[in-house]
């Protein structure tokens, strides 16, 4: 049976045709013997500190450390030159890159056949073969470590320039797509302008194709930071750009040129030029010299481990070690970017003697109970509050989508993030409403007509230079009042509900007269269904029913109340103190007010609350009426009075003086008359 590669299983994309086989492929001999198929693929998955591990001869290491097995590396001597044609380099951002290297080579065929059990090597490392070029840079990069490029000498103007991107400037990949640079980052470029992303991907222009017969082979080593991020922020991900994220052997860039040039001229052929350098001694990585004592080493493991022993461990994993008498003195090599502190050798040496080889042991700490402050109302508190008056808690994104962030606050400025997790998901809230509403339309898509949500967190208001991080608690509801039931009324909530809710908020803390609901206008709520919190005068939040264009914007089909509070200004309350209890009887007066019907009760309450006296000892509003009787645009107001001294019985004189008292101001403050 004639078979394409997908078919053997050589490939998981479908192949086009039928594998076919070079022409010095043996007759008769067996298939799987010729294409090396007795093996095995082993997959590793590192963490993002293990970057040296990202190669054949980083793996290798790593092997011969935990088995005390001797590397064989290959043998890679240098190339002689036997031409002398070269090709200027330069650095302008020595920090970015400390080192670039590169060669010409000239009189390669690039239309030779990459041998197969380079394609085959590749291909169980999950790199298609392209090129002999391209896959010999490819190669190299497997084996060693070094991502590499190879450019088309003929299409390079003047020498290498390895700089910052210009304003404006603009690259063709070879992916094909263009991409504008920004200014922060690191490209290749000749005279005519930009050759390459760095440590990224190469551009098209400048790339070898089926014409190139002269190359130019880089090598360079890049920061870490240079290049973290800046594949991501361009929509890429590159096993070039995944190495340098993470670190490459900066002594390692000499050694790749001379392997793929060595093997250049094995496969395509050619004659190699000088290797031409250029590099920034002082931004070159520095030796990390760190100091491991025995004693804190003993004391992280609790175990005492023979010197000799830590130093063999040290030694294999290629450190230069010294041994002192407090413990060692380890020099960390090239590649290892993770060894930086002696809590990075303490984690070496357990790692390769064996978590399993360490005693159990459990921590002996002394653990004495937190002060705890009877003025500060804790959000495990409030929440125990929010959850005992019917609402769930809910947790929703720190990030928003834009569309309904602007929809609920047009003029809010918050972070946009660089890196989103989605497009839904881009801008860092400025308010708990957006992902509160989103969370409600979650379920009333899934047949929940009763809603009681509540969250606390973060919102964020600003530019990341001046940005304010402010913690809130907000709440929603819809639906009906209460859970359906043969008893209950069918009554939707509304916002005297919820301000309910957030009442009781206050009031294990003691705080509760430092409140007021102001009316006032926010761009998410309904313009006469709305207040602002104060608290001690201050702003502190808002509360109302959503705005109805907002709702017919997002499609919402029930009506919603909603609030947010600034935690802080809940969490402030006061010491619960004992009064004794008066044994003499309470006075009680009613007196109903009217006055204009935009007048707000508070200030109604306020006035009567300044000259009511020290023994008031509760105000009630137990009635509100409008309409027959009442004058349009008035309303009438009932007020419930209750007076009581600590020590002896109030007399109808002293309670009438009080009474004449209000009446008075409310008329004067409020232009309000006692209802007769």
């Amino acid at each position: 049976m004639i078979c394409s590669a997908s078919e053997l299983g050589l490939e998981e994309e479908t192949s086009p045709g039928i594998l076919v086989l070079s022409a010095s492929a043996p007759v008769g001999v067996d298939f799987r013997e010729f294409m090396h198929l007795n093996d095995m693929t082993i997959e590793v998955d590192l963490t993002p500190n293990r970057g040296d591990c990202l190669s054949i001869k980083g793996l290798s290491r790593e092997v011969g450390v935990l088995n005390r097995l001797p590397v064989n590396e290959p043998a890679i001597a240098p190339v002689a030159a036997e031409i002398e044609d070269s090709f200027t380099v330069s650095i302008e951002a020595p920090e970015q890159c400390p080192r670039y290297i590169g060669r010409v080579i000239k009189g390669v065929n690039v239309k030779a056949e990459t041998p197969l059990w380079m394609v085959e090597r590749l291909r169980r490392s999950g790199v298609r073969s392209i090129d002999p070029v391209v896959d010999i840079t490819n190669y190299v990069m497997l084996e060693l470590g070094q991502p590499m490029h190879a450019f088309d000498r003929d299409n390079l103007q003047e020498g290498i320039v390895v700089r910052m991107a210009k304003p404006g400037e603009k690259l063709t990949l070879l992916d094909g797509n263009e991409v504008v640079l920004r200014p922060e980052t690191l490209i290749i470029a000749d005279h005519s302008g930009p050759l390459a992303m760095a440590g990224v991907m190469g551009g098209e222009n400048s790339g070898v194709n089926e014409n190139t017969q002269t190359i130019f082979l880089e090598s360079a080593f890049f920061t870490p930071l240079a290049i973290a991020g800046q594949a991501r922020s361009y929509g890429l991900h590159t096993d070039a750009s995944h190495r340098f994220e993470r670190g490459v052997d900066p002594q390692l860039t000499p050694v790749a040129v001379e392997r793929a040039t060595q093997l250049l001229i094995e496969i395509c052929g050619g004659q190699a030029g000088p290797v031409v350098e250029a590099q920034s001694a002082e931004h070159m990585p520095a030796e990390r010299a760190i100091l491991l004592r025995s004693a804190r080493l003993e004391m992280a493991l609790s175990k005492a481990l023979a010197s000799d022993d830590v130093t063999d461990i040290l030694q294999r994993l290629g450190l230069d070690v010294s041994v002192q008498d407090a413990g060692w003195a380890v020099t960390a090599p090239s590649w290892r970017f993770d060894l930086a502190i002696e809590e990075d050798l303490i984690e070496e040496v357990a790692r390769i003697h064996g978590y399993n080889n360490l005693p159990v042991r459990r921590p002996a700490a002394r653990l004495a109970l937190r002060s705890s402050d009877e003025a500060t109302l804790t959000q495990a508190r409030l929440r125990r509050q929010m959850v005992a008056r019917g609402f769930q808690e809910a947790i929703t994104y720190s990030f928003v989508a834009p569309e309904l962030q602007a929809a609920m606050l047009p003029d809010a400025v918050s972070p946009v993030l660089a890196n989103p997790i989605s497009a839904d998901l881009s801008v860092m809230r400025a308010s708990l409403f957006p992902g509160l509403v989103r969370a409600m339309e979650y379920n009333l898509n899934r047949q929940q007509t009763r809603v009681r949500l509540f969250e606390t967190g973060l919102v964020f208001n600003g530019e990341l230079d001046a940005l304010s991080q402010v913690p809130m608690l907000g709440a929603l509801v819809c639906g009906a009042c209460e859970a359906e039931g043969w008893s209950d009324a069918k009554d939707r909530v509304d916002f005297y509900d919820l301000k309910g809710d957030l009442e009781s908020l206050p009031r294990p803390g003691g705080s509760a007269d430092a409140w007021r609901f102001e009316p006032a206008e926010h761009s998410a709520l309904h313009p006469g269904q709305s207040a602002q919190l104060m608290y001690r005068g201050e702003p502190a939040g808002w509360i109302g029913t959503l705005h109805p264009q907002v709702r017919a914007k997002l499609g919402l089909k029930m009506d919603a109340v909603l609030f947010e509070v600034r935690l802080d200004a809940l969490s402030q309350g006061r010491i619960p103190a004992f009064e004794p209890l008066s044994r003499f009887p309470e006075v009680r007066r009613d007196l109903a007010f009217i006055l204009k019907e935009a007048t707000p009760v508070q200030a109604l309450l306020d006035c009567a609350k300044q000259q009511a006296g020290e023994y008031l000892q509760d105000i009630k509003l137990f009635d509100v009426y409008a309409g027959k009787g009442v004058a349009e645009g008035h309303k009438s107001i009932a007020l419930g009075l209750t007076w009581q001294h600590p020590s002896r019985t109030l007399n109808d004189e002293e309670i009438n003086q009080l009474v004449d008292s209000i009446v008075t101001q409310v008329r004067v403050k409020l232009d309000a008359e006692l209802r007769g």
